[in-house]
């Protein structure tokens, strides 16, 4: 699958494009600045060796892809960085929204969250975009820096939020293309409301016991995936 990393510059896009590359996907590196996203590139290309394609641009050229977009920003940023690919993002196309609206946004702390006027970042990016974009709010409490750690299994499950089955069955398939994730269909994409305030909370957690590697697990089944199948 084509899948492009908006931001793929930062900890979180650069750990989603190492384990997506290496799982098999050709991804492109987003960035403000071409050449940052190719040298970011071959910085992966490096991490990974022979055998995976990355390619780096500018966001909006990485925007226009036919598979799935995964905007991976700040939320100080997201609504320009969205305003930018709005014209290159095809209609029917799948855009999965990692930010979490931190309250280092506005100058506060990273354990607190802002509430955007939407209701979630992911429902502002949906209000931005144009209508027909499948926007799905995923990843939000998978850290970065343990992306990027390749030989430590993640052991984690992905929130994932959206108002189209399928799209969020595309986005499921993705996590489980990287080992040790699964993924939970939490409904909605207004319940990103909730999910993107999870960040904020394995922040506190993270910061009280000194670690960096705070996770979710959701318990009650052997397995969650797609509710439909």
């Amino acid at each position: 699958m084509n899948v492009a990393v908006i931001g793929g510059t930062g900890e979180e896009g650069f750990g989603l494009t190492l384990r997506l590359a290496r799982a098999g996907h050709h991804v492109t590196i987003g960035s403000r600045s071409a050449d940052k996203g190719a040298a970011k590139a071959e910085e992966a290309r490096g991490i990974l060796g022979s055998g995976v394609t990355i390619d780096g641009t500018t966001n909006e050229e990485a925007a226009a892809t036919d598979g799935v977009i995964a905007v991976t920003v700040p939320f100080e940023g997201q609504a320009e960085i969205y305003r930018a690919i709005k014209p290159v993002v095809a209609a029917g196309s799948i855009v999965v929204d990692a930010t979490s609206p931190l309250a280092t946004a506005v100058g506060g702390r990273a354990w607190q969250v802002v509430r955007p006027w939407h209701g979630s970042a992911a429902e502002q990016a949906d209000a931005i975009l144009s209508q027909g974009v499948r926007t799905v709010a995923a990843f939000h409490t998978i850290a970065g820096h343990e992306l990027q750690r390749l030989d430590k299994p993640l052991e984690s499950d992905v929130l994932v939020c959206g108002d189209d089955p399928d799209a969020k069955a595309v986005v499921g398939a993705l996590v489980l293309d990287i080992p040790d994730l699964r993924w939970v269909d939490c409904g909605a994409l207004s319940m990103a409301r909730i999910a993107e305030t999870m960040t904020a909370l394995l922040i506190s957690v993270n910061r009280t016991y000194k670690v960096r590697g705070a996770a979710f697990r959701i318990v009650g089944r052997d397995g969650w995936g797609d509710p439909r199948s």
